[in-house]
């Protein structure tokens, strides 16, 4: 039994230490998997914000060559509204799926945003067809199309934690 006991001290040692080891061990995995899954998660939002985004766009450009065949916008491949009808359907299908996983990833100030540009885009789709639609009145609503889109991708960056970004007004040389 003497033995035992001088071993004691010993064993109490190694117990300890693998005890440490593996509480060490959990922390770092627990770590390591919330890291991955944050980083997944990331990668997840900005998927959903930008496939969102995209289908907004498509519905503002079928808009743009909608207008750009009545003469009130100067996007260079006009479209008759005739053939314009489906693609816009299927564009807005397009946003509805989307939009889902905007709602289910998205922060509330990002979907708050989405959903003012996705407003300012049937303001757009409701002048196009409107008697009163003039080239000036196009431009103003196109701009507070944009203003809102440019709202958007800040709404995104603030949540995504990216730094301040372009604006996306392209100057077009003269």
């Amino acid at each position: 039994m003497s033995d035992f006991i001088k071993q004691l001290p010993a064993l109490l040692g190694v117990m300890i230490g693998a005890f440490g080891s593996y509480v060490v061990v959990m922390r770092g995995d627990r770590a390591r998997f919330r890291r991955e899954h944050a980083a997944r998660r990331q990668e997840q939002q900005m998927a959903a914000y930008t496939d969102y985004a995209l289908t907004l766009k498509k519905t503002v450009t079928l808009h743009r060559r909608v207008a750009a065949h009545l003469g009130h916008d100067s996007y260079p491949h006009p479209l008759p509204a005739a053939e314009a009808a489906p693609l816009l359907l299927d564009a807005a299908d397009s946003r509805s799926i989307a939009g889902e996983g905007l709602l289910m990833l998205g922060s509330p100030d990002v979907v708050d945003a989405a959903h003012r540009w996705a407003l300012t885009i049937v303001e757009v789709g409701d002048l196009l067809h409107a008697p009163g639609c003039t080239t000036d009145t196009w431009s103003v609503q196109i701009d507070k199309q944009r203003m809102a889109r440019e709202k958007y991708y800040t709404a995104i960056r603030h949540h995504m934690g990216l730094p301040p970004g372009h604006s996306g007004r392209w100057q077009l040389p003269s």
